[in-house]
């Protein structure tokens, strides 16, 4: 796919005739799919555009003032909910071998060092040299938070005095974990590189090599946004939808994140058109890659927010990624059917997670709090990786079906006739 704009077809004079008439329906409905097309591609360029969405940041910030604006363009009241953390703010991180270096990103929920960094032999992890060496695992849609167990979950208990990750992915560079335990992180400095210097790091550990790992950043007091907006109902005693996903993550993250901000885009203004009985609740999420910092503020504000919910839609990673499968988890077998339904009026066939496993990310914070959800999640093959970016790695045909199918099925659930 290249970068490109989507044109909506002219109309032309209204033709005579069933055949004709018909003829002339399929076209408006095909127009107003390219024009669904038209959005759903708009919103992620200006997404991609913004840059680096790291949850405090400048695009970040600027996300949420964004998201908010588009929510009141289709007739709703969006509010800001800034929530305070301790933002990690990288300085001088890589890793020296004699005259070599090579540049990482620290994990964000680890122990950093000084500008000096730390200086002794590397070895395997689990070794008695001074700086271990690991590799993560790569992304599996089947297999939610698989990159992080393993080696990963070894490192952060290790002995070593830091570990140097080498991130996998589908290709060779560099894959970044979510900071899982940003709250309470590992005592040891871990620095992530890029599985590109995967030989000459293996080599360096064999030999025993003397090295200097510099994982130095910073920690300072800052602010990130929720987007919060509600439709009132024409019967707002009635348990709400709730429909939410994050806007924050590693990168521009495009495919990652973007696909679920246009569906959640479009289910805003196809509800709020509907004039629904049932009041509807929307949220964008910040934190998503700290731990799931804005859904916690969130929960924070509104202790009841998951029991209270009719139905709670989570729209989740890589949703409109290229030739990737989905993966749905849901509350009860009720929400399967009506999930399976959903997707199956546009084609789209449904793998549904065994009840005993979990969603990722939010997806099981709602779970632990005893939401009825479903959460919807893709694959990929660029998961939190720098090249995640519009338009290659999203195709907006096929996530153009996923929006239509979900915003029309919140439309309807939120029809009690």
């Amino acid at each position: 796919m290249n970068r490109r704009r989507f044109l909506i077809a002219s109309g032309g004079a209204l033709p005579w005739g069933w055949a004709a008439r018909a003829e002339e329906a399929q076209r408006i409905v095909a127009s107003r799919n390219e024009a669904l097309e038209e959005r759903l591609a708009a919103w992620i360029q200006i997404y991609d555009t913004q840059g680096n969405h790291r949850t405090g940041t400048e695009a970040d910030l600027t996300a949420a003032q964004w998201l908010a604006a588009e929510l009141r363009r289709v007739g709703l009241a969006p509010t800001l909910e800034p929530f305070e953390f301790s933002r990690v703010v990288p300085q001088s991180c890589y890793l020296r071998i004699g005259d070599r270096r090579v540049d990482g990103v620290p994990a964000f929920d680890a122990a950093f060092t000084d500008a000096g960094g730390i200086r002794g032999r590397i070895g395997p992890l689990g070794s008695d040299a001074d700086i271990g060496l690991a590799e993560t695992r790569p992304f599996a849609l089947l297999e939610p938070r698989g990159e992080q167990r393993g080696a990963v979950a070894e490192a952060r208990k290790s002995a070593h005095k830091a570990v140097v990750l080498l991130t996998r992915g589908s290709r060779p560079g560099l894959f970044l974990l979510n900071a899982l335990s940003f709250a309470n992180p590992a005592p040891i400095p871990i620095l992530q590189v890029s599985s590109a210097e995967a030989e000459w790091l293996q080599q360096a550990a064999q030999a025993r090599s003397e090295v200097t790992l510099v994982a130095h950043a910073v920690r300072t007091q800052a602010r990130a946004n929720n987007v919060v907006a509600s439709i009132a109902g024409s019967r707002p005693e009635l348990a709400p939808l709730v429909v939410s996903t994050p806007f924050s993550g590693w990168w521009q993250c495009a495919g990652e994140r973007g696909g679920g901000i246009a569906c959640w885009l479009e289910s805003a203004s196809v509800l709020a058109e509907s004039r629904p009985e049932r009041p509807c609740v929307f949220v964008g999420l910040s934190g998503h890659e700290l731990a799931n910092l804005g859904l916690l503020d969130y929960v924070k504000r509104r202790p009841h927010a998951y029991r209270q919910a009719h139905r709670w839609i989570h729209y989740g990673a890589n949703i409109g990624v290229p030739h990737q499968p989905n993966l749905v988890h849901v509350a009860d077998d009720e929400l399967e059917r009506w999930a399976a339904s959903t997707l199956k009026r546009q084609g789209l066939a449904m793998n549904a997670a065994p009840r005993e496993d979990l969603p990722r990310g939010e997806g099981l914070l709602i779970h632990r709090g005893g939401a009825r959800y479903v959460t919807l999640t893709c694959g990929t093959n660029l998961f939190h990786n720098a090249a995640d970016r519009w338009p290659e790695e999203v195709d907006v045909r096929e996530l153009a079906r996923y929006a239509l199918s979900f915003s029309n099925a919140l439309r309807d659930a939120a029809r009690l006739t």
